[in-house]
């Protein structure tokens, strides 16, 4: 439920109907705006009826959340959250590019990768020190030592780091190491995952789920604001249908659609989207013109060789393209680039 404060209720006129919303074992949410405060209760909407908020002498007015999905909701937050990961913030006005290589391989393979997107203009650094393969026999990723490396060559190059962390077991550890928790498609709908992410204090980027519909995704993130965390960004990459083609259908309508329901920023993955390297620049470009926050692209110093993903990686010189290709398509839409 959402309460609008009349303009001249006073901070202790707040504080005492928060108050009431406590008591009553709902949980209070408080959000000053430059006009209006707006006041908001979450839980039994029995309970909530039974207060009969809209009696009170400073409340305007009183309105159920009509979205499942409450804290994501534009309804309850209508304003774009800003989500900072290191020095870098996603969301507003800003378009920002996450990239690096699929798996951590090697700490000169990161370096240099990291080198050349860095020089390219990406914002942050990606790669997995944990890899969730489909078959068992796949690269499964270093570990704690490849956990170590991204934050060296993190450190070294003043890249903020984004990494995947797949079980509870493992996340004081990745959070030790990671600027931002990378929550993946396979993971979506962990929740015992989602709840204990949501409780480590670090941003984190979640992923859709390939065959999530767009209300499970928004769900999903609500299970993280529930735990305490509105530091969220979503990613699409991508959803399995019947098409055969690619390796995955990037769904890009679903990025305006989320940008009207959720006040989180929305990020697109065009690799793991199409599975196809030359057909990754198009789909960033569509991807800035559609509304997205930004990319994360898969970025390696030798594709031919890499270990994972390799087919869907750019090779350095490709990336640059990319970026000198974006900027004039993000200002076209209005946005910052850069």
């Amino acid at each position: 439920m959402i309460i609008v404060l009349k303009p001249e209720a006073s901070p202790s006129d707040a504080k005492e109907i928060l108050a009431r919303i406590s008591d009553a074992g709902l949980k209070p949410l408080h959000m000053p705006g430059s006009e209006r405060v707006v006041l908001g209760a979450l839980g039994d909407e029995r309970v909530l009826a039974e207060l009969q908020l809209e009696s009170h002498p400073m409340v305007e007015s009183v309105k159920p959340i009509l979205a499942p999905y409450k804290l994501v909701s534009r309804e309850m937050h209508p304003h774009d959250t800003i989500v900072r990961i290191g020095g870098m913030a996603i969301g507003g006005s800003a378009f920002k590019v996450i990239a690096g290589p699929c798996a951590v391989e090697t700490h000169d393979q990161l370096r240099n990768t990291g080198l050349a997107v860095k020089a390219a203009g990406a914002s942050a650094i990606r790669a997995g020190a944990y890899k969730p393969r489909t078959s068992p026999y796949g690269f499964p990723g270093h570990g704690p030592a490849g956990l170590k490396i991204l934050r060296e060559i993190g450190d070294e190059l003043g890249l903020p780091v984004v990494t995947e962390v797949m079980d509870t077991a493992d996340l004081d550890l990745v959070a030790e190491h990671a600027d931002a928790l990378q929550v993946g498609a396979r993971n979506m709908q962990n929740f015992s995952l989602l709840r204990a992410v949501g409780k480590a204090g670090k941003p984190v980027v979640l992923k859709r789920g390939m065959a999530a519909k767009i209300e499970e995704l928004l769900l999903a993130a609500e299970y993280l604001l529930a735990a305490g965390n509105d530091q969220v960004v979503l990613c699409e990459r991508g959803i399995r249908t019947f098409e055969t083609a690619t390796r995955n259908t990037l769904d890009l309508n679903a990025i305006p659609y989320i940008k009207q329901r959720t006040h989180l920023p929305v990020l697109v993955d065009p690799s793991h989207g199409t599975g196809i390297r030359d057909l990754v620049i198009p789909m960033s470009l569509a991807a800035a013109a559609c509304g997205a926050d930004g990319l994360l692209v898969e970025v390696h110093e030798n594709p031919a060789v890499a270990l994972s993903d390799g087919a869907q990686s750019l090779y350095p010189d490709q990336f640059n393209t990319l970026m000198e290709a974006l900027g004039p398509v993000v200002r076209a839409v209005g946005r910052e680039f850069g």
